[in-house]
């Protein structure tokens, strides 16, 4: 697994909006960005003092950063938040650094290694890299697909039957008559 990071990114500093120093944040991890939370961006920390928008496209503005050009200066700068000072997650929750490294097992059966946490339109889904180097696994975060989540041990139990990869028994032979029930 992966060392913790010192900082998690949040998001990067879109286009402004208005002219008080509020822009959009693309790519954005909404729990990161509520208001009051310092972020690092461009060097130096700033708080921040409005938060509106969607957590689809969340609009903030920073401390110090008091008009247009001044947010227009920031764009594309990535914004992160010391990792001690990111919210503490609920039960069955984890930043997607905690979960890079595990090793993916079904049963006793080796999968993979989780090479990172990807977001899809639906859910999140893990990215697998299998032992025999073929194209990554891609496991929904979904209850069906993931059994068990270990961080500490780096481990995730998933289910390949309902992901549609379990090995199964060869289909009969056609040409085998059926038996009757009688």
């Amino acid at each position: 697994m992966h060392d913790a990071p010192e900082v998690l990114g949040a998001g990067r500093v879109g286009r402004p909006h208005g002219l008080d120093g509020s822009f959009y944040v693309t790519g954005a991890r909404p729990r990161l960005l509520t208001l009051g939370t310092v972020v690092l961006v461009a060097g130096r920390d700033a708080a921040i003092v409005r938060r509106a928008g969607t957590d689809e496209r969340p609009i903030v503005r920073l401390e110090g950063i008091d008009d247009r050009s001044g947010a227009e200066e920031l764009r594309g700068l990535e914004l992160a938040v010391h990792a001690p000072e990111a919210p503490v997650l609920g039960e069955g929750e984890w930043w997607a650094h905690e979960l890079e490294g595990c090793e993916v097992f079904d049963r006793e059966r080796h999968v993979g290694t989780v090479t990172r946490l990807i977001e899809l339109p639906s859910c999140e889904a893990l990215e697998v890299r299998t032992p025999e180097g073929a194209e990554p696994l891609l496991v929904p975060m979904v209850k069906d697909a993931i059994r068990s989540v270990e961080v500490a041990r780096g481990r995730i139990e998933v289910d390949l039957d309902f992901l549609g990869l379990e090995e199964r028994a060869p289909a009969p032979d056609p040409g085998t008559p059926k038996r009757s029930g009688r």
